[in-house]
């Protein structure tokens, strides 16, 4: 891919998150730097808008490029121009496909923001044999789902490994302080997925495994399914609620440790849910948050229902306001414990300093993207997860650029 005319190119830059990260491309990267990047839609006139609004005085000089999903002829032309897709068009199981389909052909790496677990397991499934073929190097989830839970597990096992000469057979990653909101993308997904489930109900079991994206015919663990109630935990002392990212975030990591070759063993467990605080209020309040998960999905499971939230709901293309995005944070803790030896374990704090599913997606899937392209990664073709796709080099990254810290916890 050394003759390539570019390293990245951003397909779908109009919508909400696909401006913040033509946006932090501009402001990081520029557009004349080492690295050589465009940015791709099918309107040519919502793009140079996006791009005249976004990149500052940059915009000039960033090359604009259409192509169209429904035209897999302009989509395979585009994707031979470039090192890495940096797709930002959902959801990825209405336009997604024609994309991973031409870079798993062509060779050319993919990442992508997905929380979609029936579309993840197709991709796997149709394409995963044609990636290794040609060397693509095809990654999903790049952004807050699932990178903060994926990466860190990846630093929280590698620093079992130092100070404690072991992994953590149980890892547990708990949501604490954190400010965000709602894009209509999220939910645009979310829908179309319930939608899927009423045509095909094997897609909801499939949503419903816990380990729905291991690779076929590869040991299962002892995980069950999601945490549903509130619960709890000992060993943050605090109720906790469910998370519900936690169906697309523990599948990738559960991905994660088979892909390494069990690394972190085959009795492996991991769980993911939010912390409420202790005492009575914090009871009440897990309660309250579970309760109305519950509802949500209960809602969002039958056609009448969802049409009546639907309009309550922000649309594809809206989402939370620049100075939302600039406030929001995150905060996650894990904890990390050996099976045989309850001394071996080990706290690990990751925040980062923008709304999660916006401001600090937008950067993940860029720092992402970049590093497929310009860094040296010791991963063959496939289709992986971010940790080990892209390991150190991404971590490095994160830390660096994107506003992102990995810490050990007292």
């Amino acid at each position: 891919m050394e003759n390539r005319e570019f390293d990245v190119i951003v397909w779908g830059g109009t919508g909400f998150t696909g401006q913040l990260v033509v946006e932090y491309m501009a402001s990081k990267y520029g557009a004349d730097s080492d690295l050589k990047w465009a940015v791709a839609g099918r309107n040519a006139k919502k793009l140079a808008n996006v791009i005249s609004k976004r990149a500052g005085g940059f915009a000039a000089d960033i090359p604009q490029l259409i192509a169209n999903s429904d035209d897999p002829d302009s989509i395979r032309a585009l994707v031979a121009r470039t090192k890495v897709i940096c797709a930002v068009v959902g959801p990825y199981a209405l336009y997604g496909e024609t994309v991973v389909a031409a870079c798993a052909e062509q060779g050319t790496h993919y990442c992508d923001l997905t929380g979609e677990v029936q579309w993840m397991r197709k991709m796997i499934d149709s394409y995963q044999s044609q990636a290794e073929a040609s060397g693509a190097t095809i990654v999903h989830t790049c952004g807050f789902d699932s990178i903060p839970s994926d990466m860190g597990v990846f630093y929280l096992q590698k620093k079992m490994q130092e100070t404690h000469g072991c992994h953590a057979s149980t890892v547990k990653f708990r949501v604490g302080d954190t400010s965000g909101g709602v894009s209509g993308g999220t939910v645009a997904s979310m829908m179309n997925m319930m939608e899927e489930g009423k045509v095909d109900p094997s897609i909801l079991d499939l949503i419903a495994d816990p380990y729905a994206l291991n690779p076929q015919n590869m040991p299962r663990g002892e995980d069950g399914p999601d945490q549903a109630a509130a619960i709890y935990d000992a060993d943050f002392k605090q109720w906790t609620a469910p998370f519900v990212m936690a169906a697309i975030n523990t599948r990738v990591v559960r991905r994660s440790n088979a892909l390494m070759d069990y690394k972190y063993g085959h009795e492996f467990r991991y769980s993911e849910s939010m912390l409420m605080g202790n005492g009575p209020g914090g009871y009440m309040k897990a309660s309250l948050v579970a309760g109305m998960s519950g509802l949500l999905m209960l809602l969002t499971a039958f056609k009448p229902t969802r049409s009546l939230i639907a309009p309550l709901m922000p649309s594809p293309g809206e989402g939370p306001s620049e100075e939302a995005i600039e406030k929001g944070y995150f905060k996650i803790e894990f904890f990390g414990e050996a099976s045989d030896d309850a001394a071996k374990k080990l706290s690990v704090t990751v925040t980062g300093d923008r709304d999660p599913g916006y401001g600090a997606t937008s950067k993940m899937l860029a720092e992402s993207a970049v590093c497929l392209a310009k860094d040296s990664l010791d991963v063959a073709g496939g289709i992986w997860t971010p940790s080990t796709a892209m390991g150190e080099q991404l971590l490095d990254r994160l830390e660096n650029n994107a506003g992102m810290s990995f810490t050990v916890s007292d």
